[in-house]
């Protein structure tokens, strides 16, 4: 594997408090595997290891407006956020862990959606770095990361998924999602990534 850090950007989805906090909204859902797999640990690696690269480091928040007025709730997931109030913009609960605080050259792209690429301006800013690589990671494998990975494909990007910085509700789906991805991109470790830098 080769990367050029010029051509690449690293994007780490939905570390944010609701979701990947040790009391947040969907904690019941995905605590358990993060702290099992040691995904914070991996993902901060990577953060700081494609910093000391520059390459460019993209974090992506999905966040509601007041009220949830912004929330299409068609999935059960979707219907699950509404529910709990969870994930409202400019509230605790959106806002990027601090284990894993963005730098000050860091993009932030906010959007109320599961993919980073729908309803947002991720690809036309990608675009415009002269970005043609993505890296995802994040939580979940099988939802944000892989929705994320199959728009970024269909859009023309090379896309590898950091297996190590990344887990689902379950191991099993965490898997699931790196057997069938090799298919649409490539799937490569923290370690691996950082070598090809």
């Amino acid at each position: 594997m080769d990367l050029n850090p010029s051509t690449t950007a690293v994007i780490a989805c939905h570390f944010e408090n609701d979701i990947v906090g040790a009391n947040g909204a969907f904690a019941p859902f995905f605590r358990t595997q993060i702290d099992q797999r040691n995904v914070l640990d991996a993902a901060g690696r990577l953060l700081n290891g494609v910093r000391a690269k520059n390459a460019q480091v993209v974090y992506v928040r999905v966040a509601f407006q007041a009220g949830h007025s912004d929330l299409v709730s068609n999935t059960p997931l979707l219907s699950m956020v509404a529910q709990q109030g969870s994930l409202l913009d400019d509230s605790f609960g959106s806002e990027i862990i601090n284990e894993l605080k963005p730098a000050d050259d860091d993009w932030i792209v906010t959007n109320p959606k599961v993919s980073a690429f729908a309803s947002s301006n991720l690809d036309e800013r990608l675009r415009q770095a002269g970005i043609d690589t993505v890296v995802l990671f994040g939580v979940a494998t099988n939802v944000s990361v892989e929705s994320s990975g199959r728009a970024a494909g269909d859009l023309g990007y090379r896309v590898i998924i950091a297996s190590d910085a990344c887990s689902a509700a379950s191991e099993e789906a965490h898997q699931a999602t790196l057997d069938s991805f090799g298919l649409l991109g490539e799937v490569a470790s923290t370690d691996e990534i950082l070598s090809a830098l």
